[in-house]
């Protein structure tokens, strides 16, 4: 038996989100010991479970990496300790022992008194200040900035598995290409809907892939319906999207037969050019260049997009960030309030934004390559699925789904 001990705590729905069997595998894993001194099941489907177990390790280390791995499972130590906050000495620069936050809702204890932490994403840090604990980049922190440091006093709350919510059922079958597109898309509409109901936003992360799977169009008439509050891309996206509206090719390919434009290769360089004359795609929209378009859209109907620069970009447009920290941050600002992120066919995007997210804020991934959809959802939350299937494809069921009158 180990020599060092620890009472821990977990409540919530602890049998069927699988927290029981992660607790246990954790202990085994840091070859430790348990012991299960009081455990409560839920008699309903809204009651929470409680379990207090007694570990044992055989280290010290062994201990304080066990308690930070079960943390981040929603089992924490029970102590009415509040939490240890150390001050930044210099910026950038936080205390070694700096406590490194999850997506899960996290309480911290402060005068005995337990506080939420404000903007919840992955890999930030706790910084306390004026009576509120909020999360915080390592990039933003400033000398005097009270940190929280060490595992004691704080709460970590992870997402429960959704019980008798059908409209994001579909997930619990994990990631197939076999499910029913037709089925996803239903149900990715009723989503839709629910969030809008509760006056939450959608947040549409998109790759170039949609307009070169023909997909541009659907998405255009879901922004001209009002079900997009926001879209999040790269450079890509917006080029050929300007490229389709005024050349009708992407990348050089004809989108309404597939075959290849005449010196077609040099179409986006010509859209981008055309951009630049017109001083950016609000301009470019308002003077009359570009009158169609996801882009086009967007700026019709002050839907906010934002357009994140990378090393392989061409252009890039005026309105591309080149800038990283900006455009994560204008990410970022504009997935306050999400109730819902619907990611259309980019890897890079896709996964960058699942890491701002808290986990309760739900994710649909559509995605040809299954592997895509697959680190999306492995992000350490239940509330992402993916749906593995053409892009281009899915948004046109959606967009029949939603917009009664629309026709590709």
């Amino acid at each position: 038996m180990g020599k060092f001990q620890e009472i821990v705590e977990a409540e919530g729905h602890l049998i069927d989100s699988h927290v029981m069997e992660m607790v246990f595998d954790k202990v085994v894993e840091h070859q430790g010991s348990f012991l299960v001194e009081e455990f409560r099941v839920g008699r309903t489907n809204n009651d929470p479970s409680y379990m207090r177990m007694r570990v044992e390790t055989p280290t010290a280390q062994a201990m304080a990496r066990l308690l930070e791995d079960l943390l981040g499972i929603g089992c924490s130590p029970v102590s009415k300790e509040d939490v240890l906050v150390r001050a930044v000495e210099r910026d950038c620069c936080a205390p070694e022992d700096f406590y490194s936050t999850t997506n899960h809702r996290t309480q911290v204890r402060v005068s005995g008194a337990w506080l939420e932490v404000q903007n919840q994403r992955m890999d930030a840090l706790v910084v306390l200040e004026d009576g509120r604990a909020a999360c915080r980049k390592l990039r933003d922190l400033k000398a005097g900035d009270g940190v929280v440091c060490g595992q004691r006093g704080i709460r970590v709350i992870p997402e429960s598995k959704e019980r008798d919510r059908l409209a994001f059922a579909f997930m619990a079958n994990g990631i197939s290409s076999e499910r029913q597109v037709e089925t996803a898309v239903r149900q990715t509409a009723t989503l839709i809907r629910q969030v809008m109901e509760q006056g939450q936003q959608v947040v549409v992360v998109a790759g170039p892939v949609v307009v070169h799977t023909g997909g541009g169009a659907a998405l255009a008439e879901l922004i001209r319906s009002g079900f997009v509050h926001a879209l999040l891309s790269g450079n890509a996206l917006g080029v050929h999207d300007a490229e389709s509206a005024l050349h009708g090719t992407s990348l050089g390919v004809r989108l309404t037969d597939g075959r290849p434009e005449e010196h077609g290769h040099r179409n986006h360089m010509r859209a981008i050019n055309a951009i630049f004359h017109c001083g950016g795609v609000r301009q470019a929209v308002e003077c009359g260049r570009l009158r169609s378009g996801i882009l086009y859209e967007c700026v019709q109907n002050n839907v906010p997009f934002v357009l994140a620069g990378s090393l392989r970009d061409d252009g890039p447009l005026p309105d591309t960030i080149t800038d990283m920290n900006a455009a994560q941050d204008a990410y970022q600002e504009h997935l306050h309030g999400a109730g819902l992120v619907l990611c259309l066919g980019s890897m890079l995007h896709s996964i960058a934004t699942g890491n701002m997210l808290p986990s309760w804020v739900k994710i649909v991934c559509v995605d040809i390559n299954p592997a895509v959809a697959t680190k999306v959802s492995d992000r350490g939350t239940g509330q992402a699925v993916g749906v593995v299937t053409d892009v281009g494809l899915f948004l046109d069921l959606l967009a029949k789904c939603l917009c009664p009158e629309w026709k590709k």
